[in-house]
């Protein structure tokens, strides 16, 4: 197996696979993204067409240890892309498609081509179409959306970019990936560690897609537990279910964290960093991770600033937690279950700190896996009491 890292759809993605493993299985098998279509897997109908550096490749014959510090686009991370945007609203417009088996590719193609055509030329958009078949438009009504699009972008002064975003020549994934110094992409795999593990790459920042604020306070003075929060190990031991696989530096951390809700299961596996600003005694820790089991891969961020209380002699910790999933756990990860799980955990850690602080040995604070069971039960027993206290309230509003 090798570790995998790269961007997939502007999120850090770490996984480890079969070398021999191909883009497009990477991107459907381990992260669940199966708008990238398998046809003929030999390179020719252009069903699985993705974007590798902002050009359009053939997923099914590029391995995916080739593309590593590339950045892959497939077509759920152009949701909110204005050309594709504009494609799909004239592919529907145009009866373009029927079955939907090749459009994922034909957008992802024909997106590449309204960048770069600078007049909307029939032969020049079927030549360029011409890579992802199609087996039951006969292509009249793909070509006239793309035709459309071209046109309409023009009309609006939107200038063509003649090369596509294309700023150097190179295997698949190169375009604009970075790397240290200008060695070639094989040079560096070749480097990778003989044990099969990834390299160090960079922790990337991101924008998450939800936010969770928690607080908790400390009977100890803030300078004492800012001073804590630079203990990496020693917060590690009070996170629960959390532990380190390497030595700790703050640019980059290495572990896991295995939590256990009811049946499911989860051990995320990852790396983060950790910043520090000693003068608003605040920071921040960004995190990757991946679980194999589920094929689900997250990105986490935790913000926290110290307040002092009572004349400096406690502190009030204000977090901020924002993750974003993706995979099979997206699915069942509800927002609200999320909450109540992070309201669990927080509280978990901040008695593990306080006992920590206050001297008490790291193995007897140190959280294990959490039982599911016990989570279920509170989490059902709070939400019957939110539930029953509506009902009360509504009716002695009525009376």
């Amino acid at each position: 197996m090798t570790t995998i890292a790269l961007q997939v759809n502007r999120r850090a993605v770490e996984i480890s696979a079969e070398p021999r493993t191909s883009l497009a299985d990477f991107v459907r098998d381990h992260l669940d993204l199966t708008g990238t279509h398998l046809g003929c897997e030999h390179g020719v109908c252009g069903a699985c067409t993705v974007l590798l550096d902002g050009v359009p490749a053939r997923s099914c014959i590029t391995y995916a240890a080739a593309c590593a510090g590339a950045d892959v686009t497939t077509i759920e991370g152009l949701d909110e892309d204005e050309v594709t945007t504009e494609l799909r609203a004239a592919f529907t417009r145009e009866h373009a498609l029927q079955c939907g088996y090749c459009t994922p590719g034909m957008l992802v193609s024909a997106r590449d081509l309204v960048l770069r055509l600078p007049d909307a030329d029939e032969r020049r958009i079927r030549v360029g179409l011409s890579g992802n078949l199609c087996r039951c438009t006969g292509y009249v009504g793909i070509v006239r959306a793309v035709q459309s699009v071209i046109e309409a972008r023009r009309a609006r002064n939107i200038a063509p970019l003649g090369d596509g975003g294309r700023t150097v020549l190179g295997p698949a994934g190169s375009g604009r990936a970075a790397f240290n110094g200008d060695e070639p992409r094989q040079v560096l795999l070749a480097k990778a560690p003989a044990s099969g593990s990834a390299a160090p790459v960079g922790i990337p920042d991101f924008t998450p897609a939800t936010i969770l604020n928690q607080r908790f306070a400390l009977p100890h003075a803030p300078a004492k537990v800012f001073a804590m929060f630079g203990d990496i190990a020693g917060i590690a031991s009070c996170l629960p279910g959390v532990s380190l696989t390497a030595p700790p530096k703050p640019e980059r951390v290495e572990g896991q964290i295995s939590v256990r809700l009811g049946p499911i299961a989860t051990s995320f596996e990852g790396a983060a960093r950790v910043e520090r600003d000693p003068a608003t005694l605040s920071g921040r820790i960004v995190g990757i991770g991946t679980d194999q089991r589920s094929h689900s891969a997250t990105q986490g961020e935790i913000r926290y600033h110290l307040l002092p209380l009572d004349d400096g002699a406690n502190t009030a910790v204000e977090l901020s937690i924002g993750y974003t999933l993706t995979g099979m756990l997206a699915q069942v990860g509800r927002p609200g279950l999320v909450r109540d799980l992070a309201k669990r955990l927080v509280a978990e850690f901040a008695k593990n700190l306080d006992r920590h602080m206050a001297g008490g040995p790291v193995d007897q604070v140190a959280a294990a896996e959490l039982g599911g069971w016990s989570i279920v039960s509170e989490i059902v027993r709070a939400r019957l009491a939110r539930m029953f206290g509506r009902v009360f309230t509504g009716k002695r509003d009525a009376e």
